[in-house]
């Protein structure tokens, strides 16, 4: 049990991100590195943003979709990516009060929001593979519309509660945050109070999101792979599959890390850089890389067709 002081969360004005220490010439290293994994962020979201928007054969739902997915990514690795490439080349390394909030705030309002849209993406899946006829009824544009926008609130809803709970956590004198942005995690372990409430809300909802999307996707795939199963021809299950194999990998690489990072004790700083930089930057490659229609629009958008 943490010893309670008479101090809030306002009487600290700043915190210290500590980030990755190491000595002056690897931070230079890590400065290009993390420049030259957010500015791949930038442009390959950006430009499945505008290729997606530009070419009329991609305006249906799985695009919409994936045109959401982009957002998001280039939105939360905005959120950490511009402090911790400013912090590489600080010696101070501060972050203030407000500015530490707001960055917890979006950062977890558009990462939440994130893992509902990858649940949503895979029910899109399962309605066209499973019930093609009844796709144009299920995943009519004002039902994706409306399950994109409670993605959004579910994530919202999270990101308030969050947010609520840990800026009235008492801080006393401590302010370094062994991390590279302010993440819950962080500001719980330097928190001089007890933090047992926190650190059951941060389970219970964290559970929550991830087993109830995990869940989501999980059953839409089963049922997927029933259908696919049940096709005659070779090729047309090798067809079907890969409609779903970026979502998959996609879903991989963002649950794996989140689980270990929220959904067990401790942190990792690496871990988490993984989820927040290093699968922004993966993701346009992975759906453009697969996906024979992105990569023909692709092609029309550089030829100006």
């Amino acid at each position: 049990m943490k010893s309670e002081h008479n101090r809030n969360f306002s009487e600290v004005t700043e915190f210290i991100l500590l980030g990755f220490r190491t000595i002056p010439e690897l931070q230079i290293l890590l400065f290009l590195m993390f420049l030259l994994n957010y500015t791949l962020i930038l442009v390959g979201n950006i430009s499945m943003i505008i290729v997606i928007k530009m070419d009329s054969r991609l305006h249906t739902p799985m695009y919409f979709f994936l045109r959401n997915l982009s957002y998001l990514d280039l939105c939360y690795s905005t959120v950490i990516a511009p402090k911790a490439l400013a912090n590489f080349m600080s010696k101070e390394k501060k972050i203030s009060y407000n500015a530490c909030a707001a960055q917890f705030f979006f950062f977890a309002l558009f990462a939440t929001t994130e893992c509902f849209l990858l649940a949503v993406m895979a029910y899109d899946r399962f309605s066209a593979i499973c019930s093609p006829l009844l796709y144009p009824i299920h995943m009519s544009q004002k039902i994706c519309v409306c399950l994109v926008t409670g993605s959004y609130v579910c994530g919202l809803i999270n990101s308030i509660v969050q947010t609520s709970f840990t800026v009235n956590l008492h801080f006393c004198k401590e302010n370094q945050l062994d991390h590279f942005f302010c993440d819950v995690l962080a500001l719980i372990e330097i928190s001089c109070v007890d933090t047992f409430m926190n650190e059951i809300v941060l389970f219970v909802l964290s559970a929550f999101i991830i087993v109830s999307t995990a869940m989501t996707i999980l059953i839409s795939y089963a049922y997927i792979l029933s259908t696919v199963l049940k096709i005659p021809s070779t090729q047309g299950r090798n067809k079907t599959f890969s409609t779903c194999g970026s979502h998959i990998a996609a879903v991989s690489l963002f649950y794996g890390p989140a689980f270990f990072t929220y959904a067990q004790p401790g942190k990792n700083k690496i871990v988490s850089l993984f989820y927040t930089l290093v699968i922004p930057m993966l993701n346009p490659l992975i759906y453009s890389l697969r996906n024979r229609d992105v990569k023909d629009a692709v092609k029309k958008v550089l030829h100006g067709k």
